[in-house]
């Protein structure tokens, strides 16, 4: 009886054996099979993309989403679209400078529809340098027609370099200038007995103004003015011009018609339409139909409409081809706020850029940098770590040159003087030397609401943080 026993244990035994690598078997099985499928979607999609688009007679369609920058920021693991292996919400403004000028002597391209309502630009000077390729554009003879549901002041005045502008009848229309206020907190922090000390150096480093003052300052005023009104006249000049107009029929557009929503805009659009600031107004399908009628139907496409090429079908026709010497010119950019690691959307990561810097001035091959600083500051020991390295590499005798975009201030500043040139455009934001330190202290409102602080240290502000008051020794420090 025992040795049967033994011989049915002994069967069940080696088939639970064989059930468990049988399972191990499948389930690894399994897992590659996934894991292959899932590797083809990857390289197929980062290896293949869609037919390219045949551009004879189709209308250039320039109608960026997103915003347009000096350098593209990939900021995740998988930056492209797997679709189309197209980086997602940011246009690199050469990039789009190449795409109108090129279009300028395409005899395939009969004309270029522009629509910049959805577009947002790192700064002035990137949408006055856009309008005024768009302006060349219209005066090389190349037909250029911009349509959209809604303008403002920067798609307007991409809109205004248009050969015609058509608006929605029920769109929207303003153009409303520049600039902006700005919240002054000074009595908030006092209601709140938060307590401010200002720590900033330099007559007109006003970024912290706004937490120890219940106005703006008369330094500011003076700085803000004349930075706004020269690129604000830039601006109207160039709307004005677009459109036959003088810039003062920009400004009283701009003082007297500022269409926040309904009815108001739509008499803005009236407006409009009687003093040529735009051609008149169409529907989406009376759009479609001028379209056709002018350019002809798209034979291929399913619904009726009229034969098109998007900028970025069309980006991938443009000739790339270049003639490369043995000597390098590195260019690198640093753009958004300085501030210590690595390289993200609206942030000139020191550790990145050090990195290409670095680099740059590694290879025997270089011969100068091209330093694009396009930043508002940051950081002092970032900003420190950049111009650290740009000195290293004029120490081997390479040449430093430094394009300065929409903005190069205080931090921005400081790190292209180690340059042998800089430029900057007409329109530049630059200066603002100095620092700016506002650092609250909470202990008026710990007493208010009863927290007192008490404890043992080794030296004498071992224990101090915000908390507690500022002596007037560590007032002499700070």
């Amino acid at each position: 009886m025992e040795s049967q026993m033994s011989t049915v244990k002994s069967i069940f035994s080696s088939l639970g054996r064989f059930l468990e690598k049988a399972r191990a078997i499948m389930l690894n099985l399994a897992t590659a099979i996934v894991l292959i499928f899932f590797l083809i979607i990857i390289i197929g999609g980062l290896t293949s993309g869609p037919k390219v688009k045949d551009p004879s007679g189709g209308v250039l369609l320039i109608n960026p989403e997103g915003v347009v920058v000096d350098q593209e920021v990939f900021t995740s693991n998988f930056p492209f679209d797997l679709t189309s292996g197209s980086p997602m919400d940011q246009i690199q403004t050469r990039d789009l400078i190449q795409i109108i000028r090129a279009s300028v002597d395409d005899e395939d391209i009969p004309a270029v529809f522009i629509d910049f309502s959805s577009t947002n630009f790192a700064g002035p000077t990137t949408a006055i340098n856009i309008a005024k390729e768009l302006k060349a554009l219209r005066e090389s003879g190349k037909r250029v027609i911009a349509f959209s549901d809604r303008l403002s002041t920067s798609s307007y005045l991409m809109a205004s370099q248009a050969s015609e502008v058509w608006v929605h009848p029920v769109g929207s229309l303003s153009v409303r200038g520049l600039g902006g206020m700005r919240n002054y907190n000074k009595e908030l922090f006092e209601n709140l007995k938060i307590n401010i000390h200002n720590y900033s150096q330099g007559d007109f480093k006003s970024a912290t103004e706004t937490s120890w003052r219940s106005n703006m300052s008369e330094n500011d005023r003076i700085q803000r003015e004349a930075l706004l009104f020269p690129i604000w006249d830039e601006m109207k000049a160039l709307m004005a011009e677009g459109r036959g107009l003088e810039a003062k029929d920009i400004q009283s557009f701009a003082d007297d018609y500022v269409g926040f929503f309904g009815e108001a805009a739509i008499g803005n659009i009236a407006y409009a339409k009687e003093n040529n600031i735009i051609d008149g107004t169409k529907s989406f399908p009376e759009f479609r139909q001028y379209m056709i009628e002018n350019f002809g139907r798209d034979e291929e496409a399913k619904s009726e409409t009229y034969k098109t090429i998007s900028f970025k079908e069309y980006a991938k026709q443009i000739n790339k081809d270049l003639s490369f010497s043995g000597n390098h010119i590195a260019v690198i950019t640093a753009e958004g706020a300085i501030m210590e690691g690595e390289i993200s959307r609206g942030v000139a990561g020191a550790t990145g850029v050090v990195k290409q810097i670095r680099s740059a001035h590694e290879n025997k091959n270089t011969k100068a940098i091209v330093f694009r600083v396009n930043s508002p500051g940051g950081s002092i020991i970032a900003s420190e770590m950049m111009r650290d390295e740009l000195l290293a590499a004029k120490r081997k005798g390479i040449n430093v040159i430094v394009s300065m975009g929409d903005y190069a201030a205080s931090g921005g500043v400081y790190i292209s003087t180690p340059a042998d040139y800089i430029f900057a455009e007409p329109t530049t934001i630059t200066g603002s030397i100095g620092v700016a330190i506002a650092l609250p202290t909470l202990e008026n409102a710990m007493d208010y609401i009863g927290v007192n602080f008490d404890g043992v240290v080794t030296s004498k502000y071992g224990g101090w943080d915000p908390t507690q008051a500022i002596d007037d020794d560590l007032d002499k420090i700070f």
